[in-house]
């Protein structure tokens, strides 16, 4: 594969009322070169604009904001562009939003207290089509559907999903003979090589990968992938 191989890059948008954290999110996902900002807002209605005028593969939307909040504005572009990505970040650690916004569609939903790393992390999986959770929010969004107890056994609620997303981290096929090649001292560009894909896409495995282990780096992921079998 060729060192002049470009990677397309993910484009985001940034919905946040407060200008200092949308220079901040920008200025984060625009020193990865797989990352693009190409729009921002600063309230729900012009997310829904914006992602009518630019299509961007994942919207980060903030929850409070004015005019229309993140759960509205999440519930009007996902019905309206199905296929559209969004990921809710707020400062705000409560369930009642958590269980609105995912009913609303979002993808993901984290903390804007998240590590650096995580958070481009979760970017990349949920472009790639999966759904992220926090751990800790998931834990006690399944607390709570466990407490109500008026699910029936065969009803298929959010915790469900959570439950498989964010407590079993099942790694795929895929994604184990990558972290075989990690384990193995591979680079990004080697494995790319070995598995016929491109740059960009190893580097969107190898985040999910080191997002789904919750491991800080290459190597604690093989020494996590050992302990568990996996390799």
């Amino acid at each position: 594969m060729s060192d002049q191989t470009r990677i397309t890059p993910i484009r985001i948008a940034i919905c946040e009322d407060q200008r200092l954290m949308r220079e901040s999110l920008r200025v984060v996902c625009e020193q990865e070169p797989d990352m693009q900002v190409i729009a921002e807002a600063g309230d729900g209605l012009q997310a829904i604009q914006i992602a009518e005028a630019f299509s961007p593969d994942i919207m980060l939307m903030d929850i409070k904001m004015p005019h229309m909040n993140g759960v509205q504005a999440t519930a009007s572009i996902t019905t309206r562009f199905p296929s559209m990505k969004i990921l809710i970040l707020t400062t705000f650690d409560d369930d009642d939003l958590v269980f609105e916004a995912i009913a609303a569609g979002a993808q993901g939903y984290l903390l804007k207290d998240v590590p650096a790393e995580e958070f481009l992390a979760t970017i990349r999986l949920i472009v790639m089509g999966e759904s992220i959770i926090q751990p800790r929010i998931a834990t006690r969004m399944l607390m709570r559907y466990g407490k109500e107890g008026h699910l029936s056994p065969t009803s298929k609620s959010p915790a469900t999903e959570l439950s498989t997303q964010a407590g079993q981290d099942e790694l795929s096929d895929k994604e184990i003979e990558i972290l075989r090649l990690l384990a193995q001292g591979a680079s990004n560009r080697d494995i790319a090589n070995a598995m016929i894909l491109s740059l960009g896409t190893i580097k969107n495995y190898v985040s999910a990968i080191l997002l789904k282990l919750h491991a800080a780096n290459r190597t604690h992921a093989a020494k996590i992938a050992r302990e568990r079998g996996f390799l």
